[in-house]
């Protein structure tokens, strides 16, 4: 859950509330209103939930910059109690774009104004020396990305949301994410990995050892841990190849079960050109060859051990294997793999 939950009261006529004092521009009833609208948050019903994500999400480009990440996160948090975020992330993926985009040029600035070590966000507004140095816009947006990575990965979390993004959209923002993790030295790791996650993405895997092959899909991981323990599962588990089986909780908690538990890797992930792929990166690491991604899977070099679970507790995944490539398949696959580095 990204937004607490207090009190009780009618959600949606503070919702109400808080639409009219923010079209009428009226600062201190947008304060009050959305005072009334946390405190209720937590006794709204789903109904009152699914209508006041939307709209709420619709009211973010006349929100003034300053709170204007809250209400992104509260948006956030009606789809984590059920709103439409197909519905919601287009508004919230506007207001990351604009966020990024500022704080790009808060990096910028930043560093033509004498540089130094850059500001860490409190729950205020950016200091009036802060505001000055950059300018009040560069810095608001500095001040409240850390709210719109939150909110945005709630809304990543749904994979219709995923699937939905438009492809010049989402490098849009990986770009503008870089600009802003390259200026700044800061990494915004989860928004980053969010928009990275793979959906019906097909993977062709090949065992070094055996030289078998292996066709299949993936859906929402969203990292090697979790693919790596996933790939044991289906593949060890399912009896086409040696290696330690995961047990039955640490494949659950890699698909859709709540909590982690200790495991132990099976492999060394490999890429076509011999480079490992490192479990601390993406399934977006591995290559694409002729059309599909290719992986390879060596002997672990030594034994590895890590939380078993997923990177995003709220998005679920899964790996699926399609079918078992034949001979003839296989040896064409691995013929296009150089041994490991």
């Amino acid at each position: 859950m990204i937004f607490g939950r207090k009190g009780r009261g009618r959600f949606l006529d503070a919702v109400t509330g808080f639409e009219t004092a923010v079209r009428e521009q009226d600062a201190d009833r947008s304060q009050q209103a959305f005072q009334q609208l946390h405190q209720q948050f937590d006794q709204a019903g789903e109904d009152e939930i699914a209508q006041a994500g939307p709209r709420l999400a619709a009211l973010l480009s006349e929100v003034p910059a300053g709170p204007r990440g809250v209400i992104a996160v509260v948006v956030g948090a009606c789809v984590e109690r059920g709103a439409d975020a197909t519905r919601c992330a287009p508004h919230v993926f506007d207001g990351l774009a604009e966020t990024l985009a500022a704080a790009g040029a808060f990096c910028e600035r930043w560093a033509a104004t004498g540089g130094g070590d850059f500001p860490e966000p409190d729950a205020g507004d950016p200091t009036p020396e802060i505001a000055e140095r950059v300018g009040w816009e560069a810095a608001v947006a500095w001040w409240t990305l850390p709210q719109w990575e939150m909110a945005s990965v709630a809304m990543l979390n749904r994979p219709a949301v995923r699937t939905g993004l438009d492809g010049a959209r989402r490098t849009e923002l990986l770009r503008a994410l870089s600009v802003v993790e390259e200026g700044s030295g800061h990494i915004f790791k989860c928004l980053a990995y969010a928009l990275l996650v793979l959906d019906d993405e097909p993977l062709v895997v090949i065992h070094r050892p055996s030289g078998t092959g292996y066709a299949l899909r993936m859906h929402g991981i969203g990292d090697n841990f979790q693919l790596h323990t996933l790939l044991a599962d289906v593949l060890v588990g399912g009896g086409h190849i040696p290696g330690r089986v995961p047990s039955a909780q640490e494949a659950a908690v890699c698909r859709d079960a709540p909590g982690q538990v200790p495991t132990t890797g099976s492999f060394n992930l490999v890429t076509p050109g011999g480079e490992w792929v490192w479990n601390e990166g993406t399934p977006s690491d591995i290559p694409l060859v002729d059309g599909g991604r290719l992986l390879v899977l060596d002997p672990p070099p030594y034994e590895r051990s890590w939380p078993a679970g997923r990177f995003f507790p709220g998005m679920t995944g899964d790996l699926l294997l399609e079918r078992v490539l034949d001979p003839a398949e296989a040896a064409r696959w691995a013929a296009l793999c150089k041994p490991a580095k």
